[in-house]
């Protein structure tokens, strides 16, 4: 059975994680079934800041609009089976912690997590105070999965994309996908 994914892009800094979830999506298309994006105004300067400019064309996922309650994934009848946020600032890691759904982005959370599927969180802010520790043990206890950007360097990377990928590699791989990738010892 193919996937339904929602990718979350949140404001913080870190939209090359995002770029290359999104590169890296497309290139699984044999796997999913649907992409639906969704991406705060702090997402887009900060992707624009720190990547370059954002074509959305360039993809072969539907993108909606951060108020936009009637898209599919808004609501668990539509059975998005996982949702990527990434990166994931922890304003947004707190309101989805608190079950505030202000917006899509956190609506979608909501739905995944009270649906029982899959959430991870790419989280981005170092140092941690105790409020965004507490906020990961919530989401956690409620089923979902932190996902800390925090790169490996075992395969030996050579590029920043590649450093980025070491960590999308491991977020596809929470998220149930079939991907070539470094695999230690092998």
């Amino acid at each position: 059975m193919k996937r339904r994914i929602v990718v979350g892009i949140s404001g913080s800094s870190g939209a090359l994680y995002a770029k290359v979830l999104l590169d890296k999506l497309a290139g699984l298309s044999d796997q999913w079934e649907q992409v639906g994006v969704v991406a705060s105004a702090n997402a887009i300067v900060n992707w624009e800041l720190e990547v370059g400019p954002l074509n959305w064309s360039d993809y072969p996922f539907k993108l909606y609009e951060k108020n936009d309650f009637y898209a599919p994934f808004a609501s668990g009848s539509a059975k998005y089976d996982t949702m990527i946020v990434c990166p994931c600032s922890m304003g947004t890691l707190a309101r989805i912690a608190t079950g505030i759904s202000n917006d899509l982005l956190t609506r979608a959370a909501d739905v995944v997590l009270k649906e029982r599927r899959r959430l991870i969180l790419v989280t981005r802010e170092t140092p941690l105070n105790l409020i965004h520790i507490n906020n990961m043990k919530t989401v956690t206890e409620a089923g979902g999965i932190i996902c800390p950007a925090t790169p490996s360097f075992y395969s030996n990377p050579k590029t920043v994309e590649e450093i980025a990928a070491t960590v999308v590699d491991r977020v596809l791989d929470l998220a149930g996908f079939d991907l070539a990738t470094y695999r230690w010892g092998q």
